[in-house]
């Protein structure tokens, strides 16, 4: 039919459907009218109905794009009287439209549209800019997934292909048993694809290519996270394990049936008794010079494997750590391969496999506890790269230091504290993208007289998520960050870059906690519904902060790292040294604390990256020291260190915390400045600036305590997140979609309103 008859249309359809509900009296009386006018044809009464088809509500945008032309309508007709005025102007003056003024009145009486009253809806409601803020791209948002996707492009688009296919359809029985072998399936897809061994030397069937392992990783975190668990534990940890602590003959022997999936496995490091603290484990495995075999044992109950993922039900072997015993000698924790079940499935002599059952979340993995009476394996099965045991029967490896030679050990390991945050980075911006898509259609109250909404368009709504996606997107490049730091690594950066690992995985993991709560929160009773996916996100993500190592954990590790290369930087320095160094440090200070700086509440400057950066390290060096001087008093007090670390473990956190903080800054500063695009230059530009100022908002209390800033400048920096947050909302929809994550992972029926 001809755009102008279906255009003189739109007011009626908007009205009728803004309230999501069209009645049956509104279709029977449009159907009425529809079949009564004889200037139309067949096939434009069949348009017009197809629009008032209660089954096939319209979508909101296309509810919103009959608004707009609504609205122009309205600004080309000031003196409007009643709504067809309005389909006049929109038939651009359609003479069968204007032949037909008695019986659209009659339709607008019967739907109780008619005179001004109607109208005063769409006037209302253009006259407040809360009610018109909405969403309009300011950049173009395939750019920005080619920025953030980097030289992983293709195996992430491979990686969304694949789980995006029918069979991937998410599991929804509440049987465990059922969810556990749909998980294995899945796995063994990927298998398949060849994306499990990608990271194997291709000698053995692999792509050897960590970097891809990683961003596979990364991408299948937009699914179901039990899948990217149980193929972490068969691929990366269990299959890991054996190609960075073994050598050749357990390449040959192993990693082409790992990487196929013909042989599922464990990593069997965590026991009951000893949690995070691997060098205390009790696993023994006692090597028998007579026959020249290891006898793995556990030596009581609480020494059992727990936690064990694919040990309840798929494990064949694992990679086992225990304290490797020579003529009584303990010669410390290392890992041996041992047989769990045979091909059949059946438990192997002197193997009892306990299973964890149901859990807070990742249900889909088969956790379960592993106890050893005695289980004999040959010697060939030591997972021999850091050491080994000699034909003689004695203890051999080439690092002499028991200390360097288990913490060098567990390094080849950090791969997995790389995976886990960037998989909790996953379940973030699934998160956000479903949250941000439902407030950007979702509508409640609005102005008197007007139609309801978008309760993203509501200030507080703007400042619970977009701070919180500027973070996603500074936790993304600090990833970047560190990936390509571990991808590089010279062996004298091992112990830095082991560090930044775990204060990465324990800062991306608590913001995952804590971003997915207040995407259910701000979903409302949308968030609460399972089919909404944001349960199942908050659940998986929980253990996120526990496995790999406890968050607090580790955050004293990062810490005790700062510490070191601080104290190392005063060792290092002569007196005259350690003078220009004490004033290099106060050179911020004199200059950031004099009061036209800490009063300072000009827009350009606190939006400055060089305010930022200042801000950002003073707290990182003022904190380091005070901690530093902290510890050195208490122990020159006369408390040991253990306990001087244990009196001062709050102000641990707060170094690592700091530290973690500035890095993710300095590299969000860098992509940014790296972009070439100007759109996607612009947009997060705005982006950065609205994580430094929230971040310093967020620890305004410190600042102010300092004399760093007072409080008209803290006051200034919170008005400017509002502005920032209200700045992005009408890009906040296309940076979500910039995640380019499949319509069939997400899933969520809000999010496609």
């Amino acid at each position: 039919m001809e755009n102008t008859k279906f255009k003189a249309f739109l007011p009626h359809f908007y009205l009728v459907w803004s309230d999501d509900l069209l009645t049956q009296k509104e279709l029977a009386s449009f159907r009425e009218f529809i079949d009564n006018q004889n200037w139309l044809s067949e096939e434009e009464q069949e348009k017009l109905l197809a629009n008032i088809n209660i089954s096939t509500p319209p979508s909101r945008p296309q509810l919103n794009k009959w608004k707009a032309e609504i609205e122009e309508g309205l600004k080309n007709l000031p003196e409007a009287k009643d709504i067809f005025d309005i389909s006049v102007w929109l038939s651009d003056n359609n003479p069968d439209i204007i032949a037909q003024e008695q019986a659209f009145t009659a339709l607008e009486t019967q739907l109780g549209l008619a005179g001004e009253e109607a109208i005063s809806q769409f006037k209302t409601l253009g006259s407040s800019f809360t009610s018109v803020h909405h969403t309009v791209s300011s950049f173009d948002t395939a750019k920005l997934t080619q920025i953030l996707d980097g030289d992983t492009a293709d195996i992430i688009k491979k990686v969304k292909s694949v789980i995006s296919r029918p069979e991937f359809a998410y599991e929804t029985s509440t049987d465990i048993d059922v969810y556990r072998q749909r998980v294995f399936e899945w796995c063994k897809i990927l298998a398949d694809e060849n994306l499990g061994n990608m990271a194997y030397p291709k000698a053995y069937g692999g792509g050897e290519n960590i970097e891809d392992y990683f961003a596979i990783m990364e991408t299948l975190s937009y699914h179901d996270l039990s899948l990217v668990i149980k193929f972490g534990v068969q691929f990366g940890l269990w299959g890991m394990s054996v190609m960075s602590l073994g050598t050749e003959k357990h390449y040959k022997k192993y990693l082409k049936d790992i990487g196929s999936l013909e042989l599922p496995g464990c990593f069997a490091m965590t026991e009951t008794n000893h949690g995070s603290n691997v060098k205390g484990i009790e696993t023994t495995g006692t090597y028998n010079h007579n026959d020249g075999t290891f006898t793995i044992n556990t030596p009581h109950p609480n020494a059992q494997k727990e936690y064990i993922g694919n040990a309840a039900k798929h494990g064949q072997m694992a990679t086992v750590f225990a304290k490797l015993i020579i003529d009584g000698k303990d010669y410390g924790v290392n890992a041996f391969v041992v047989p769990l079940r045979d091909k059949k499935g059946k438990t192997v002599k002197g193997v009892t496999i306990g299973d964890c059952g149901h859990k807070m979340g990742l249900n889909g993995v088969d956790n379960g506890t592993i106890r050893f009476d005695n289980v004999v394996i040959p010697k060939e099965d030591m997972l021999n790269r850091f050491a080994s045991v000699n034909d003689a029967g004695e203890f051999e490896s080439p690092i002499p230091s028991d200390n360097r030679r288990f913490f060098t050990m567990l390094g080849t390991l950090v791969g997995g504290r790389i995976g886990i945050p960037r998989s909790a980075l996953s379940a973030s911006k699934s998160g956000l993208s479903i949250a941000i898509k439902y407030g950007d259609q979702r509508r409640q109250f609005g102005p008197e007289g007007g139609s309801e909404v978008p309760i993203l368009n509501y200030r507080m709504h703007q400042r619970r998520l977009i701070p919180l996606l500027a973070k996603t997107y500074a936790m993304h490049f600090g990833l970047q960050y560190l990936t390509s730091r571990f991808l590089h690594r010279t062996e004298a950066e091992m112990q830095e870059i082991e560090a930044l690992a775990a204060g990465m995985k324990s800062y991306v993991t608590w913001s995952a906690r804590d971003i997915l709560q207040e995407c259910r929160e701000a979903c409302g009773g949308k968030g609460y519904l399972s089919e909404n996916r944001i349960d199942a996100l908050k659940n998986d993500t929980e253990i996120y902060t526990t496995f790999e190592g406890d968050n607090t954990v580790l955050m004293q590790l990062v810490a005790k790292s700062r510490l070191a290369e601080f104290r190392k930087s005063f060792e290092n320095l002569d007196s005259m040294g350690m003078l220009n160094y004490v004033y290099e440090q106060t050179k911020i200070v004199i200059m950031q604390k004099n009061p036209m700086a800490t009063r300072n509440t000009d827009e350009a400057h606190l939006l400055d990256d060089t305010f930022h950066k200042n801000a950002f390290e003073y707290r990182e060096k003022v904190i380091l020291a005070s901690a530093a001087k902290r510890l050195k008093k208490l122990i020159d007090g006369g408390l040991d260190s253990y306990d001087a670390f244990n009196v001062a473990q709050h102000q641990m956190l707060d170094v690592a915390q700091a530290y973690l903080d500035r890095l993710m800054l300095e590299q969000f500063q860098q992509a940014v400045n790296a972009i070439e695009d100007e759109g996607v230059k612009t947009i997060l530009t705005k982006l950065k600036q609205l994580f430094a100022l929230s971040q310093i908002e967020e620890n305004k209390g410190w600042y102010l305590e300092e004399g760093y800033m007072e409080a008209v400048k803290t006051k200034a920096i919170r008005k400017l997140v509002n502005q920032l947050c209200w700045e992005i909302r009408t890009d906040a929809v296309p940076l979500v979609e910039a995640f380019a994550i499949p319509d069939s992972c997400l899933a969520a029926p809000i999010a496609f309103l």
